[in-house]
């Protein structure tokens, strides 16, 4: 009898429920049908290398040391931990998969967007109210920036948290507990660790104390629920002082663009909070980044500006009792803009940018949607023409939300369609002159970039990429004045530094380069490149010492030591500095002593260095861990079956390490089979050498190893002559 009593009583409580359920889905997806595409999408090379692809720590996934660096370090001159612990989730899970990292961020807007509405419905008890609010938000194109673009993972994700929040503060205002505010104290420091934006979450929440909570009606109640809030507010402002002691994130006077006066700030704040507007209402034009140099709004549109808003605000005011929530929605409006409109300098050359209107649209959204719902309530057939208004709205949102997505599939897209959508916007130019570079077009980059100077000729990044073209062109003079033209304008640029000290190396004025190397690493301790490239320089210049313990410094500074060690080592390798390669490996060893891999590389090395004795024992050490580890196998059969130190020759051992290899390679190798041949030939045993050779001929030309097959067809004659061949001793310093 109880559970059927039960089951009525929760049908009363909520009549609503299957519609909540429906609105869910169909919010999902919404979702769904305008950011779907996304996870074909690539990554784009505006902040995404530097947050995640290109980022050695981000790249190598979640760990101990990742994680203490994601709260020790900033991202792009952003202090965002939580964001980027969330990069290195999806680098663990999806590697540079581009499509799992949109993905993740499609899931967090879509859950964002159900928690808002089953927020809104919470807070007024108006279903569909609610449920277009969080439409408009899911579905609107100025989402785009936000959602498609992998760097503005903090934006969805600290909008998740400040939602979830909001829920949270609901349910504590109904059901008072340490617990709950407890849980909001914590879901609003989530969302400050993924973004600082939501810093104004508690003055958010002072304005659905007003409408629809109504929990205060004068300034003694005011007082009382500010009160309320001030742990809230201590953790708000501890984040706003944290965030602008990140070094880079607030305008100084070193940058290549000095920041305007307050005054055109303030002027600039107030034509953005219009011009959000109307991308709000008339979405066209959307672009990425809209930048110029001419940041000094004209007077004229400064005052009607100011006019309009003043109007809205005093209509807000006026009607604050008959219609709280245009107050509430347009304070949301404004409050949840002001960290981001301009008046705190970010960046001299940004008017505006589509992302800031990520949690600031909600509270206009709710102003609209509600005034509307009352202003049309004498209306005749009202359901009938709201509902048509909004699946209108919505629908046209959609689509609308579609297309402006898919401009952000890859970087020639998005940075056609902002210069089709821009007028002198430099930093486009400089972009797509970087993505010409990729595409190897070097020549139409260095227009690009030109073009780019001819708008802004202090831009000393692109004055850099030019320079970095011009390298890459062989232009080696031309690209040193460039480089040193950025230094000018911006003395303490680390990357020309560095990049100087690339080009000097390579015209052999080694010392010249070390000085600039080590300006570079003084300028930013934490890039481990420049510290490599530094060692290396010392590497040619002869200093060992002076090397070993700049890349020591470096590979401690890296969150992978053992991977750094390796890549050094390879690099050491390919250039030749057999020495540095030997000591790299061993210091990777000392990290992973049981690698078979690191073995086989060092003995290469000490063989290149003459060093027959150490090789020999690596490879052994390698097989102790390793016994079928076929190139060691094979790599060491040739060693001892052709070095000329009869100490450590040791025919019938190297013909007995030849045979397992060959063996484990199923017979099928010619390369192995050629050093077996030749270790048959150097034990004498030239009726064996000239049988396993014609094997392994036949193996290469049926392979297709045309070089192989040259060599096997010279030895042939010779071990048909029971001689062995001239270059068998040389061929076991050629270790793979």
């Amino acid at each position: 009898m109880k559970p059927a009593s039960r089951q009525p009583a929760a049908k009363a409580a909520d009549p609503q429920a299957l519609q909540a359920v429906g609105v869910c889905i169909f919010l999902v997806l919404a979702v769904w049908a305008v950011f779907g595409q996304t996870a074909h999408f690539q990554f784009i090379d505006y902040d995404d290398p530097a947050n995640v692809y290109s980022n050695p720590v981000v790249r190598q996934g979640l760990s101990a040391n990742s994680v203490g660096w994601a709260f020790t370090h900033v991202q792009v001159a952003n202090w965002i931990p939580l964001t980027t612990l969330s990069h290195m989730l999806d680098c663990q899970l999806f590697g540079l998969n581009a499509g799992g990292h949109h993905l993740v961020s499609v899931l967090f807007h879509a859950a964002t967007a159900v928690l808002l509405f089953l927020v809104l419905r919470q807070m007024t008890g108006s279903l569909w109210r609610a449920a277009f609010v969080a439409a408009v938000f899911a579905v609107h194109p100025l989402r785009a920036e936000s959602v498609a673009w992998v760097t503005e993972r903090k934006d969805v994700l600290s909008a998740f948290f400040f939602v979830l929040a909001i829920g949270a503060y609901i349910r504590q205002v109904r059901r008072p507990s340490r617990a709950g505010y407890v849980a909001v104290f914590l879901l609003f420091a989530l969302g400050l660790l993924a973004k600082s934006m939501v810093a104004t979450l508690p003055f958010v929440l002072l304005l659905l104390d007003y409408w629809p909570l109504g929990r205060f009606h004068n300034a003694r109640e005011f007082l009382r629920l500010a009160r309320e809030k001030i742990p809230l507010l201590a953790l708000s402002a501890g984040s706003c002082v944290a965030t602008a002691l990140v070094p880079g994130l607030v305008t100084s006077s070193s940058s290549y663009f000095p920041p305007p006066p307050l005054l055109a700030r303030i002027g600039n704040a107030i034509v953005a909070c219009v011009v959000y507007l109307e991308k709000l209402v008339f979405p066209s034009g959307l672009a990425t980044p809209y930048a110029t140099v001419h940041y000094r709004q004209p007077l004229a549109t400064v005052c009607l500006a100011f006019i309009l808003v003043a109007a809205i605000s005093m209509g807000a005011i006026m009607w604050r009792k008959k219609r709280p929530y245009l107050l509430t929605g347009w304070l949301w409006y404004l409050g949840m803009l002001f960290p981001v409109a301009g008046i705190i300098q970010l960046a001299t050359h940004v008017t505006h940018a589509d992302r800031y209107t990520y949690l600031p649209g909600i509270g206009l959204t709710i102003a609209v949607t509600w005034a509307v719902a009352d202003w049309s309530a004498g209306w005749q057939h009202r359901r009938v023409i709201l509902a048509g208004l909004m699946t209108a709205a919505i629908g046209a949102l959609t689509v609308c939300g579609h297309i402006q997505t898919s401009y952000w599939k890859d970087d020639a897209t998005l940075w056609t369609r902002t210069l089709a959508c821009t007028t002198d916007n430099f930093v486009a130019l400089n972009n797509m002159g970087t993505y010409l570079v990729q595409q190897g077009k070097l020549d139409n980059a260095i227009a690009d970039f030109q073009k780019s100077l001819d708008i802004a000729p202090e831009n000393a990044e692109a004055i850099n990429n030019l320079g970095n073209t011009l390298f890459v062109k062989g232009a080696d003079q031309a690209a040193i004045a460039q480089y040193q033209k950025a230094l000018q304008i911006q003395p303490d640029n680390s990357r020309a530094e560095n990049n100087l000290g690339k080009v000097l190396l390579k015209l052999g004025r080694v010392d010249e380069a070390i000085a600039h190397y080590r300006k570079s690493v003084q300028l930013n301790p934490d890039e481990e490149g420049t510290r490599v490239n530094l060692g290396q320089a010392l590497l040619k210049k002869g200093d060992f010492a002076g090397a070993m313990a700049c890349l020591d410094k470096a590979a401690a500074a890296s969150v992978n030591p053992l991977g750094s060690w390796t890549t050094l080592g390879n690099d050491s390798l390919q250039q030749g500095n057999w020495q540095a390669a030997i000591l790299c490996y061993q210091r990777a060893l000392e990290i992973n002593p049981r690698s078979t891999d690191l073995r086989a590389s060092q003995a290469g090395a000490f063989v290149n260095n003459g060093q027959i004795k150490e090789a020999i024992g690596c490879l052994e050490k390698a097989l102790e861990v390793n016994p079928d580890h076929v190139p060691v196998l094979n790599n060491l059969a040739l060693l001892l079956g052709t070095t000329p130190d009869p100490s450590l020759r040791d025919g019938a051992k190297a013909v007995a390490l030849a045979t397992r290899a060959s063996q484990l390679s199923g017979d099928r190798n010619p390369a192995v089979l050629h050093s077996l041949a030749t270790v048959y030939a150097e034990e004498g045993s030239y009726g064996m050498a000239v049988a396993t050779a014609r094997r392994a001929l036949e193996l290469a030309v049926e392979q297709k190893q045309d070089a192989l097959a040259a060599a096997l067809r010279a030895q042939l004659k010779s071990y048909e002559a029971k001689a062995p061949p001239p270059d068998a001793a040389q061929g076991a310093g050629d270790l793979k």
